[in-house]
């Protein structure tokens, strides 16, 4: 395993996750004799372990593999009720044992190719749409308010300070959290994490169902939360283009996504930069929760707690 992987995996778990390390080679046998696979080298890993499989039938296929927890389970249970409507599709899964097998989508492009950030956001745009369906009336998924107490837990671990994030925006992140969990509009299933890696183009995909046709960009790696739609904002926000912060004014090209936000989906822009900088700031925390401050793993949460500060800067 890559070392990057078994410490993400060590980092998270503990000597769960090293007990599952070390059952994995077992844990992919058991795949291939239950599915008929031949599993072939993985993908970049980072918190699952994910490779290209294929079928006795020449199907291809992918094999998704964690360490069974809530959050896996989760994923599975969102997969379920998509049903592959705008996101990958769930073949089989195994939660007690933290097992997926998803169809592959081909050819696989990540959003985060297409240069042109107005065309991106307008997918982006696009594939959440397909996504919000009502959400289930009992469900054991995570919320907004859930996700929020993030929050409480950066104080605790700081004696009531905000650590190496600016107290300023820790202040202001809590302050919007409060605002806008008080006055969610009505709750849908949401992604959780829809970004630039999370969309993959689909179009050679020949499995699609007829509701799919036409659709050339699909999601994976859900969350799966219930929360208002504009909540699915944030990840967007926080996942600007690859060097954008080598140009010379990335809070214009932020302030023209938010815009664009508003327009494609009917958002409130004050709404929309609300969830942008509060999401940012516990997604600084947690990367920080996870893996350390000064972990080569979480080198983006300073990214991210500036991308809160431009958007906290286009606030009236």
């Amino acid at each position: 395993m890559p070392n990057n992987f078994t410490r993400t995996i060590t980092d998270l778990f503990g000597k769960r996750g090293l007990a599952w390390l070390e059952n994995l080679p077992t844990l992919i046998a058991d795949c291939e004799c239950r599915w008929s696979l031949k599993v072939l080298p993985p993908f970049e890993l980072s918190y699952n372990y994910v490779a290209p499989a294929v079928r006795a039938d020449g199907t291809e296929v992918v094999l998704k593999l964690g360490v069974p927890d809530g959050a896996l389970t989760d994923e599975m249970t969102a997969l379920g009720l998509w049903d592959g409507h705008g996101i990958v599709q769930l073949l089989d899964c195994d939660p007690d044992r933290g097992i997926m097998l998803l169809e592959c989508l081909k050819p696989g492009t990540p959003l985060v190719t297409v240069e042109d950030d107005e065309e991106a956001t307008r997918i982006f745009a696009q594939v959440a749409r397909q996504l919000w369906i009502p959400a289930p009336a009992v469900h054991n998924f995570d919320t907004p308010h859930t996700w929020a107490e993030g929050m409480k837990r950066l104080r605790k671990r700081f004696d009531g300070g905000a650590g190496p994030l600016p107290a300023k925006i820790a202040e202001t992140a809590e302050s919007l959290f409060a605002e806008l969990l008080s006055s969610q509009a009505d709750p849908v299933l949401l992604h959780g994490d829809l970004h630039h890696w999370n969309i993959l183009s689909a179009e050679a995909c020949p499995e699609r169902r007829r509701s799919r046709m036409g659709q050339p960009w699909l999601a994976l790696d859900p969350k799966g939360i219930v929360g208002e739609p504009c909540y699915e904002v944030g990840a967007w926000l926080r996942n600007p283009l690859p060097g954008l912060f080598d140009k010379p004014e990335p809070a214009r090209i932020l302030a023209r996504r938010v815009d664009q936000l508003s327009d494609e989906l009917g958002f409130d822009h004050q709404r929309i930069l609300g969830w942008g900088v509060a999401q940012a700031v516990l997604s600084a925390w947690w990367s920080i929760e996870d893996h350390g401050e000064r972990s080569e793993r979480s080198e983006g949460w300073q990214e991210a707690v500036a991308i809160a500060e431009i958007l906290s800067g286009l606030m009236k």
